[in-house]
């Protein structure tokens, strides 16, 4: 590890890419969302293990989850520490005002100080301008919007707290998606909360880069997690430059990018990995 000049004067601890390619080990990574096996969070926790970080990842089964996968956490936990990282599988239901303080507080207990934090979890029910009320408001702001907040500046705080000559750099990478290219009907809630925090991800990353830590959000486009009938995959795949619609890898892939040293420069960014869509 060599020291670098930090804007303010101080020093911060960077890595270079390890000969094994493990560039990411000695850094321990916070991933929101991932209780099922196909999902876009898991693919990141394998992304970035792959890459040598320890990895805690979250996981809870609401009670209208639509495809649950109860042995998801358990093979996850199996498979991340068969690659040879440690792991922390964190139970939360991350609609409580307590769930932020709660995940770090485990992680930093069970793995150490964590230097990554992708917050991928997200509410998602159907609406529209017929069945939207306050609750569905509600739950979907709790999930989408406060506590990846809360983990994103509870995330900084600590960061900040700590001895600038020996932190690693930060990296937040907030998930959303395309609401702000084109209409999404019949998911109101969900559209503004991940508005939210595209706007929450440009204003964070200018006040926390003095501490050297980025902040950016990805906007994956359709991605194939187990949620598409045949017919609307169709539907989409013969509109698609690339002639197919999106994986968890390629999500992943991109995400394991920005919270390498190789994307210290990128930060304030939404960017719109959708294949050409």
């Amino acid at each position: 590890m060599t020291p670098t000049d930090d804007s303010d004067g101080t020093h911060e601890m960077t890595m270079g890419s390890a000969p094994d390619g493990r560039d990411l080990a000695g850094r321990v990574a916070i991933v929101t969302g991932a209780s099922r096996r196909r999902g876009i969070g898991a693919a990141i926790c394998r992304a970035l293990a792959a890459r040598g970080s320890d990895v805690a990842f979250t996981h809870w089964v609401a009670a209208d989850a639509w495809d649950v996968d109860p042995d998801g956490p358990a093979a996850l936990e199996a498979e991340l520490t068969a690659i040879g990282v440690r792991v922390a599988a964190v139970e939360v239901d991350l609609s409580a005002p307590e769930a932020a303080a709660k995940v770090l507080d485990q992680v930093e207990a069970r793995l150490g100080p964590p230097s990554i934090l992708i917050n991928n979890a997200a509410h998602s029910t159907r609406d529209g301008f017929q069945l939207l009320d306050a609750a569905t408001l509600d739950a979907h702001y709790a999930v989408n919007v406060r506590t990846a907040a809360l983990l994103s500046v509870g995330f900084a705080r600590r960061h900040a707290a700590r001895d600038a000559a020996a932190r690693l750099p930060g990296r937040i990478v907030n998930l959303t998606s395309g609401q702000g290219l084109g209409a999404m009907p019949g998911e109101l809630a969900y559209i503004m909360t991940k508005g939210a925090m595209e706007a929450f991800t440009v204003t964070l990353a200018a006040e926390v880069a003095p501490l050297g830590i980025t902040v950016n959000a990805v906007d994956p486009g359709a991605t194939d997690t187990g949620w598409m009938t045949p017919e609307f995959q169709a539907k989409l795949v013969a509109g698609a430059p690339m002639g197919r619609v999106g994986q968890p890898e390629d999500a992943a892939r991109l995400v394991a990018f920005l919270v390498s040293d190789d994307a210290g420069w990128v930060t304030g960014q939404v960017i719109h990995s959708r294949g050409g869509y």
